[in-house]
């Protein structure tokens, strides 16, 4: 799940292998620095490190966890001036937004927790075990929220991100995927943010796999979204204001 930023002179790469969030970066595209890990990202036991409150894996009614900690998976990422901000999943069950910032070319393994993380959390709840449909849409976050796409509007940071409910019974793995949008409260990326309170958007439980993996693009101020509305397809959408008169 590769995600890339470029400031005009370094394109920053930042990928999930295992878990773990991996940066990479290049001046033309073509040739890559070696991988650098994020460090303290990825999926453990708590004998091997204790993790905090925020990226504890809880309980769901339907998975059996084989691991008790979660900072990384499908990241995001976003450069604001000379500091890169890489997003990650924390915790699961129910699950949030964290982020970890450093300085562009700077070196990943040193990069550092965001202050406020979890910058905000999914559903706190599976919901009603026996839903699967729109009626559950409250509760589209709460396995796991990843995959951030952030673009900066004015005086506001914009968030797409993907929301798993997790499996329903008898399911073989994740379903119920759903696209969720969040804004900051500030000019910050790191300070309180707010999720929208139409989520999902575009579309309703139970979704399909890669509606949540969105890509949003803004040129010469049109807003274009790319995502998979459908299975085997990718959708191109544009934002068009409707003015009452």
């Amino acid at each position: 799940y590769p995600d890339v930023h470029y400031d005009g002179r370094t394109m920053v790469l930042a990928y999930e292998y295992l878990g773990r969030v991996m940066l990479r970066r290049s001046q033309d595209g073509l040739r890559w620095s070696r991988p650098q890990r994020v460090d303290e990202t990825g999926i453990w036991k708590k004998w091997l490190e204790d993790c905090p409150v925020e990226e504890q894996i809880g309980e769901h009614p339907f998975v059996q966890n084989g691991y008790e900690c979660l900072s990384g998976g499908p990241p995001g990422i976003h450069i604001a001036g000379d500091t890169v901000y890489v997003f990650v999943a924390v915790g699961q069950n129910p699950s949030g937004i964290g982020c970890y910032f450093g300085r562009v070319n700077g070196n990943a393994r040193r990069f550092e927790r965001c202050k406020n993380n979890p910058l905000f959390i999914g559903a706190s709840e599976y919901g009603p075990l026996d839903e699967e449909g729109p009626a559950a849409n409250h509760f589209f976050d709460f396995r796991t929220i990843s995959s951030a796409e952030v673009s900066r509007l004015d005086d506001r940071y914009y968030m797409l991100y993907e929301g798993v409910r997790g499996p329903a019974q008898g399911d073989p793995g994740d379903s119920q995927f759903g696209l969720g949008l969040a804004r900051s409260l500030t000019d910050r990326i790191d300070g309180p943010w707010e999720k929208f309170r139409g989520n999902p958007i575009l579309v309703d439980l139970p979704g399909n796999i890669g509606l949540g993996h969105a890509d949003l693009v803004i040129v010469d101020g049109q807003t274009i979204l790319y995502t998979a509305l459908e299975k085997d397809k990718r959708s191109r959408l544009a934002l068009v204001w409707s003015r009452k008169d």
